[in-house]
């Protein structure tokens, strides 16, 4: 892999990740951004607050109304440039590319948000790409992971990746983003705090303990390799909701062993292209996935590294939305028995 670094006209920092480390990119990967953009003209007024009563960071980011929403294909800004439009990637091609965002929640003292293309082709997706692109993107993840978490103030950096107009993705171009947050997300807080409880109350981890609950009981597995597991949680929220965690616990994809991380892109493609067969409709499935990493100090050696898939779909023609108990109180509600969902992602998978 190697990596190709330059700056956006407005002084942004974008990334080029390239397969073939010996192919000499200057021709392509540094042609100049030429757009008018002046530094100034997106200046981020995002603040972090704290919620009073439940002690919860909440990003204030007003000046994101007005982000680019739902652009034509002729006008995606994630697709290469060409002579007649200069998009946010100035190379006429690229393999993976990484540039801060232009409107990002975070930024400066609040943190640091980045877009990550996953591919050139703005018609396809993540599921269809190969296993030495996905790979590639892997390695952008850990690259991207590892040099913002080094950074002073930032406490988690989260990858993750919204596919679908239902999911309220704006731009339809293949991609994810990336945040590094000043503080230790709440969904993280909440983990810490069981899994240090567990620890204090047997001294084992609880992350390890449910990933090996998960396959010797398993019937809520859904694909496993030499060197990870898939499961449908026993408590999903969602309809369709997966984890993959690695055998040998990790705090985050920086500390991924050679062979788990040989291993993952291939899984991880199997799992995306069983969720866009779930449904007999030509739309592609809507899904988030995440991956949850340890933060960058306390509860790093109890965390465990690993990835949530889930989709709002519940049938061909269904959507789950989020209802007053679950907005209003975050009681969920699941329409569909985890249990079912693991059968349902077995038989969906690929010939």
């Amino acid at each position: 892999m190697k990596r190709t670094s330059t700056r956006l006209a407005d002084g942004r920092e974008i990334f080029y990740y390239d397969t073939d480390s010996d192919t000499d990119p200057a021709p392509v990967r540094t042609v100049p951004d030429t757009r008018p953009l002046d530094a100034g003209d997106t200046a981020p007024t995002s603040e972090v607050r704290r919620d009073p009563l439940l002690g919860d960071a909440v990003v204030i980011a007003s000046h994101r109304q007005g982000r680019t929403h739902l652009p034509p294909a002729a006008d995606c800004p994630l697709c290469p440039s060409t002579a007649g439009r200069a998009s946010e990637v100035p190379a006429p091609d690229y393999e993976v590319a990484v540039f801060e965002n232009r409107f990002p929640s975070l930024a400066g003292d609040t943190g640091r948000c980045e877009v990550i293309c996953f591919t050139p082709d703005h018609r396809t997706s993540f599921a269809e790409l190969d296993e030495a692109r996905a790979a590639l993107v892997l390695a952008a993840w850990t690259d991207r992971t590892a040099e913002l978490a080094a950074r002073e103030g930032v406490r988690q950096v989260y990858c993750f990746e919204n596919r679908g107009t239902e999911i309220g993705v704006t731009l339809a171009h293949p991609h994810g983003q990336i945040y590094a947050f000043p503080f230790v997300t709440p969904r993280t807080t909440r983990m810490l705090a069981g899994v240090a409880a567990h620890r204090d109350r047997t001294g084992g981890n609880l992350f390890e303990e449910v990933l090996a609950a998960e396959r010797a009981e398993g019937t809520r597995v859904v694909l496993e390799g030499e060197h990870w597991t898939a499961f449908v949680p026993y408590a999903a929220r969602w309809p369709y909701e997966v984890h993959l965690h690695p055998h040998d616990r990790v705090p985050d994809l920086p500390a991924l062993g050679d062979a788990a991380r040989r291993e993952l892109p291939g899984l991880y493609l199997e799992l995306l292209r069983r969720f866009d067969r779930l449904f007999a409709v030509p739309d592609p499935t809507p899904y988030i996935s995440a991956w949850h990493q340890a933060p960058t100090g306390e509860g790093r050696e109890d965390f465990a590294l690993h990835l949530e898939l889930f989709t709002v779909r519940r049938t061909a023609d269904k959507l789950k939305y989020l209802a007053g108990t679950e907005s209003g109180m975050e009681a969920y509600m699941n329409d569909v028995r985890p249990e079912d969902a693991a059968v349902r992602l077995r038989e969906v998978a690929s010939p």
